[in-house]
């Protein structure tokens, strides 16, 4: 009996002992040197990337936010409306908490065509300048994860005409503000271009002496 529970205390130690070590290794140890390489080399990202105003956060460039204003460029739609929510919402319950995804609905999804279509006529009126057809896609749909901060040039430059209206500003300043914010393809071949929205919208706030 003693030989029997011995055998069975030498199978059951060295799996135990290797799920520990590895337990330590790859959930504290790595972790924390990664970390702590992360902070040390590239600060401002393992932060957040977040974007300071005058001693205020502003934002993540990672992260997209919902502009009411029509002088400031608008970001894709989002399905969690980028998470932004009044202190109401929250105490009665409505807002559920941060989260990011999509609706997940079909392209023949009456709600979903019903949203498109909304959408498409407020941005239409704002635009009078823009036909239907010119607008690109990415305006019109949600990204995945709902936080997208970014939009293809195509849809920063069908904005400048109306921007132009409401900001005050020259298309030829808002341009340079779009190129100024503009990531192209990686190593002219990987992904594709796109446009910072946060950080065009605070250029246009600095020009506009709002911030």
């Amino acid at each position: 009996m003693k030989k029997t529970i011995k055998k069975i205390g030498n199978v059951i130690k060295q799996p135990i002992l290797v799920t520990t070590i590895l337990m330590l290794i790859c959930g504290f140890i790595y972790p924390m040197f990664m970390t702590g390489v992360a902070s040390v080399f590239f600060p401002h990202q393992a932060g957040g990337s977040l974007i300071e105003v005058n001693g205020t956060i502003a934002g993540s460039e990672l992260l997209g936010q919902d502009f009411k204003e029509d002088y400031y460029m608008k970001c894709r739609p989002s399905a969690i409306d980028y998470n932004t929510y009044t202190e109401q919402e929250k105490e009665s319950g409505e807002y559920n908490g941060v989260a990011s995804g999509s609706s997940n609905l079909a392209p023949t999804n009456p709600d979903l065509v019903a949203r498109v279509e909304e959408d498409m006529k407020a941005f239409l009126e704002k635009n009078p300048s823009v036909k239907k057809e010119d607008i690109p896609t990415d305006l019109l749909t949600a990204s995945g994860s709902g936080l997208d901060p970014h939009i293809s040039p195509e849809s920063a430059m069908v904005q400048l005409d109306g921007l132009v209206e409401e900001s005050g500003l020259t298309f030829s300043e808002l341009e340079k503000i779009v190129e100024n914010n503009t990531v192209n393809k990686r190593f002219g071949i990987f992904g594709e271009a796109t446009v910072n929205v946060l950080g065009v919208n605070l250029e246009i706030a600095k020009l506009m002496g709002n911030i």
